[in-house]
């Protein structure tokens, strides 16, 4: 899953996004509702989270101008900005959730999930290809009775193929998923995840596996017998 938070309160943005990624999210963070609304036409996220209050273009403009354009993804706004005309105000313009300053980290993280599970139709916490699992509530990827425990970043990118099976991932768009537009992580970084990922689902002996799509990518497909 892949979150956005816009925030121009810098220390405020990086600790939401330490927070979400110690749960499992790939996250990106402006601090502009220009820089927002670029990331959001480029980049087609899960949940946004939105400060009202913001240089360049405010939360509620950001909103209503990707609303205009059919963007659909779920909207939190999150602000400091608590009185009932700035929620209504939010509301009309098509945000999904309000969240005034300050809250609890627990309440924030369980109003994000909501926010992702709004996208589409409800998906179960089990993605299953072939017998091979993954829990994304444990994040414990699981084949006939054997389980093995992804971290973080493990989580993310099988969760990436196990929603998107025969799809074909660049290197770059999984670095971009994963790793973020800001990130100073080197793209050999992903060679070594498809490999951490590889050697688990061997260690299953799992009826899945992540093939090199020469020249293309990476895509997750039944195994060879």
């Amino acid at each position: 899953m892949r979150i956005l938070i816009a925030d121009d309160e810098v220390t405020i943005a990086r600790a939401l996004k330490l927070l979400l990624e110690r749960n499992k999210y790939a996250v990106d963070i402006v601090h502009t509702g220009t820089d927002a609304l670029d990331y959001i036409m480029a980049t087609d996220y899960d949940a946004i989270v939105l400060d009202i209050m913001m240089p360049g273009m405010d939360g509620i403009e950001v909103l209503e101008n990707i609303r205009e354009s059919g963007i659909s993804t779920p909207v939190m706004l999150l602000t400091a900005k608590g009185e009932i005309e700035d929620r209504v105000a939010g509301l009309n313009a098509g945000a999904d959730d309000y969240l005034p300053k300050p809250f609890a980290t627990s309440e924030f993280i369980a109003r994000v999930a909501a926010l992702t599970r709004r996208r589409g139709a409800y998906t179960s916490s089990i993605l299953k290809n072939g017998d091979t699992c993954l829990n994304c509530s444990s994040y414990e990827l699981s084949f006939n009775g054997s389980t093995v425990r992804l971290n973080n970043k493990e989580f993310q990118m099988m969760e990436l193929f196990m929603r998107n099976p025969r799809h074909v991932f660049s290197t770059e768009t999984l670095m971009d998923r994963i790793w973020g537009l800001d990130s100073e992580a080197e793209i050999d970084v992903v060679w070594t995840y498809i490999g951490f990922l590889r050697k688990k689902l061997k260690q299953l002996d799992a009826d899945i596996e992540i093939r090199t799509v020469r020249g293309a990518g990476y895509k997750l497909e039944e195994a060879k017998c």
